[in-house]
């Protein structure tokens, strides 16, 4: 809220140079503000008596604005990325998903290895529980695993994260 906007009684006012003024009445305060050809905006709404500064609102919203660009900017998203096996799996084709999801890791994603079961396949869901077990402990140097080995329907994952 800025200027006419205040309906509050009693506001405790800052200076624009950041010194107390005390606590005085919403007209008092705009009126200073007037005087100093600046904007009267509240900044603390939920205080007992609530805060109001006197600052250019032009130049406050643009460095607010600025703020929240650099705050996201910094943001890391973290992606999760998919390496599919099947239960036949040859190991030079394992090695080369081993070597995708070395890859992935170390770019800061997380990887969900998803083991396919299809058609008969899935009479032999114990006995292929070991190829995501292998994977995770080829990878141990690396990631540590976030979600353990789960059925989900026709499929069995698990996510791997970087190790700290």
């Amino acid at each position: 809220m800025i200027n006419e906007q205040i309906r509050d009684r009693e506001v405790r006012l800052i200076s624009e140079n950041g010194e107390q003024l005390g606590i005085m009445s919403a007209r008092e305060a705009f009126k200073i503000a007037q005087e100093a050809e600046l904007d009267l905006v509240k900044i603390a709404p939920m205080a007992k008596p609530p805060v109001c500064k006197i600052i250019d609102y032009g130049k406050y919203k643009y460095e607010q604005t600025r703020k929240e660009k650099e705050a996201r900017k910094k943001q890391k998203t973290v992606e999760i990325k998919e390496v599919r096996l099947s239960p036949n799996i040859d190991t030079n084709d394992l090695n080369t998903k081993i070597n995708n999801a070395k890859k992935f890791i170390s770019k800061g994603n997380k990887v969900k290895v998803t083991l396919r079961f299809r058609g008969r396949e899935m009479a032999h869901v114990q006995q292929s529980k070991h190829i995501l077990d292998d994977f995770a402990e080829t990878l141990a140097d690396v990631a540590v695993v976030e979600k353990p080995a789960k059925m989900e329907g026709r499929a069995m994952s698990m996510v791997l994260t970087e190790k700290r």
